[in-house]
């Protein structure tokens, strides 16, 4: 097969003329070093061709047709392959191996299309991970803390970086992510944020997921502004009475008003005695056992029962005694009442900004310590963690005696207090 040697796409352009015109054979038009063009008469189009020897092997690829692929793109496309052959590589493999992975590629994206379709994160996502882990530690956490933990991360991590492979999120991106938090006005959540990302990355480490914690360098101090700790709002000693006073002319759900006057008997957390049982209070031994899942420590909480809190117990059976909870939910069967219910009474009452719910254990604290009652009985009633682990280690005892006798004084302080006369303008402010 004869040959025609070209050097322009001018010249191309007159040679292709001549071969449709029948004046010229139908013969390959070369450029040179494998380039060539393979006309076709009565239709159809000129293909590009490019011929390279390997291994001893001969073999030709195609380079696009003519006119779409100008001479100067079939030369631009021969060079590049050229240099595969001068490094060793066929061009036909690597042809092969990157059409397989634009394959892989699209079917990848159709996977991650139909996942975000049927709202699930892609696999090997941040979001992904992030689920899994949420699924490692939920025999850990309360129903609550599960789902506060997982809408926090949905809320503020999952739009900006959970789309992300979990490899390829930066500390820089982290940082942008909890610093956009902070600066909307949440500060104490963008801290939280931050404590549960590198929560993720750690059990990312731990499994082979990634091989760097991009959390590690940072620290809080120095990637959020200073802030003052703002402790929840508590009333004195000379403010009792009168919200005692109050709380017992309450008249607003009977409920609830023996579940404020039940927080300051017992100083257990709100939490705590909202999703409390009647299974598990013991009368007759005057005592409530607390049940560890439902414990900030997860260990079993022992809290002796004084007269007065044993009378609110008989006060609150003819209202729920039916029922499992102490604290039925009017609204939905089967849970406890809102988080919201006892601080909404509490601001109903006035004292919004002024006390919360959780601040009924500070005020027992305060007024057990400075009457002069043994630090570590008073902790123990508290169900707080010792701070010094090896002190902690040690100090196992649980002072039964000592509380049952300090939470007995505590209800007799709270009768006087309600009958005193010292009462101070509590909601002045």
């Amino acid at each position: 097969m004869a040959t025609n040697q070209i050097s322009s796409d001018t010249a191309l352009r007159a040679a292709l003329k001549a071969i449709e015109a029948g004046t010229r054979p139908a013969a390959r038009i070369s450029d040179g070093s494998g380039l060539y063009l393979r006309p076709l008469v009565r239709g159809g189009s000129h293909g590009w061709r490019f011929d390279y020897t390997i291994a001893g092997k001969r073999n030709t690829l195609s380079l696009g047709t003519y006119p779409d692929t100008s001479l100067a793109m079939a030369r631009k496309k021969a060079a590049e392959l050229r240099a595969l052959v001068a490094a060793g590589t066929d061009p036909g493999e690597a042809r092969q191996a990157d059409k397989s992975a634009r394959v892989e590629r699209q079917a990848a994206e159709r996977e991650a299309e139909r996942l975000r379709a049927a709202g699930l994160p892609a696999p090997g996502s941040l979001a992904a991970i992030t689920l899994e882990w949420l699924g490692h530690r939920a025999e850990a956490w309360s129903e609550i803390t599960r789902s506060h933990t997982k809408a926090s991360m949905q809320t503020h991590v999952f739009p900006a970086l959970g789309g992300k492979p979990i490899g390829d999120v930066t500390p820089a991106d982290i940082r942008a992510c909890v610093q956009a938090v902070e600066a909307a006005g949440a500060a104490e959540t963008a801290g939280r944020v931050f404590q549960r990302l590198r929560a993720v990355f750690r059990y990312a480490v731990a499994h082979d997921l990634v091989e760097v914690d991009p959390t590690y360098p940072l620290k809080p101090a120095e990637i959020f502004r200073p802030r003052r700790t703002r402790h929840r709002p508590a009333m004195s000693l000379a403010q009792a009475p009168q919200f005692l006073r109050e709380l017992a002319n309450y008249n607003g759900d009977a409920a609830t008003r023996a579940g404020l006057l039940l927080l300051v008997l017992t100083a257990v957390r709100p939490g705590e005695l909202r999703g409390a049982c009647w299974s598990e209070f013991d009368e007759a031994a005057k005592l409530w056992r607390v049940p560890a899942e439902r414990m900030k420590m997860k260990a079993e909480h022992l809290v002796p029962l004084s007269s007065q809190a044993l009378a609110v117990l008989a006060d609150l059976r003819p209202l729920t005694g039916d029922k499992v909870l102490v604290f039925p939910s009017p609204f939905y069967p089967g849970k406890p009442i809102s988080e919201n219910t006892f601080n909404s009474a509490l601001a109903r009452m006035g004292y919004k900004g002024t006390a919360t719910a959780h601040g009924m254990r500070t005020l027992f604290s305060t007024i057990a310590n400075e009457a002069g009652h043994r630090g570590d009985v008073i902790e123990r009633q508290l169900a707080h963690e010792e701070r010094d682990e090896v002190r902690a280690a040690y100090n196992r005892a649980d002072y039964l005696a000592e509380r049952r006798a300090l939470m007995t004084w505590w209800g007799d302080k709270v009768d006087a207090l309600r009958r005193s006369d010292n009462v101070i303008p509590f909601k002045a402010a």
